[in-house]
Parts: structure tokens; sequence; C-alpha cells
């Protein structure tokens, strides 16, 4: 196993964490701030689609 498959695995990992926490954050605000259900989908929905603007964007320079 070469430096570079493990930069990578541990680069995808980090990543996967990353997004995660910032799951909980918004989790978090939406509860906090009592925001209604609708409210909560629209956050959801938000950070879902900057999560796969950044998927797209790394599966174009790996293809």
């Amino acid at each position: 196993m070469d430096i570079e498959s493990i930069e990578s695995s541990f680069l995808v990992i980090s990543i996967m964490a990353l997004v995660l926490i910032m799951l909980f954050i918004v989790y978090d605000l939406a509860k906090k701030s009592q925001a209604s259900k609708f409210g909560t989908i629209v956050l959801f929905i938000c950070l879902c689609l900057g999560i796969a603007g950044f998927t797209f964007k790394l599966l174009y320079l790996l293809f």
C-alpha cells in the first residue's frame, strides 16, 4: 500500500466525518431555534445540495 492510497482513504474518511458533524450541527441549530418542519427540511436540503456539489466535483476530477 503506497502513501497516495493511504492519503486518499484518510481524506474520504475525514470528509465523511465532517459531513456527519455538519448534519448534527444543522439538526441542533434547527432544534434550538425552534424551526418548523418546513424550516428544518429547508436547512437539510441546503446542506445536502452542498454535499452533492462537493461529491460531483470530486467525481468529475476523478474521471
